[in-house]
């Protein structure tokens, strides 16, 4: 299956590493690194994630990485994983 990318999740993911590359680069680096090997990691197994809490869509899933979610879209008839977004969990009080 091909990935892939949204713009909202493009646009998101920046933010996240401009975020962390303020404390550090290379930690930025490394978790840009590391997300991008768990989303390729997905396409072998492409429901391996568990259905997404936001929407209720059994082809979209949710990848959990580091208190981040990553939602993306299954689309088996034409072979594409879309990711469509990433967002940080915050636990409501």
């Amino acid at each position: 299956m091909n990935i892939i990318y949204d713009p909202r999740f493009i646009n998101s993911f920046n933010n996240i590493w401009d975020y962390i590359a303020r404390d550090s680069k290379n930690r930025a680096n490394k978790f840009k690194k590391e997300i991008k090997k768990s989303i390729e990691d997905i396409h072998h197994m492409p429901y391996k994630c568990r259905k997404s809490i936001y929407f209720d869509d059994n082809d979209i899933r949710d990848l959990i990485y580091k208190g981040y979610t990553i939602v993306y879209q299954v689309n088996k008839d034409k072979s594409i994983i879309t990711v469509l977004g990433i967002k940080k969990y915050k636990a409501e009080l």
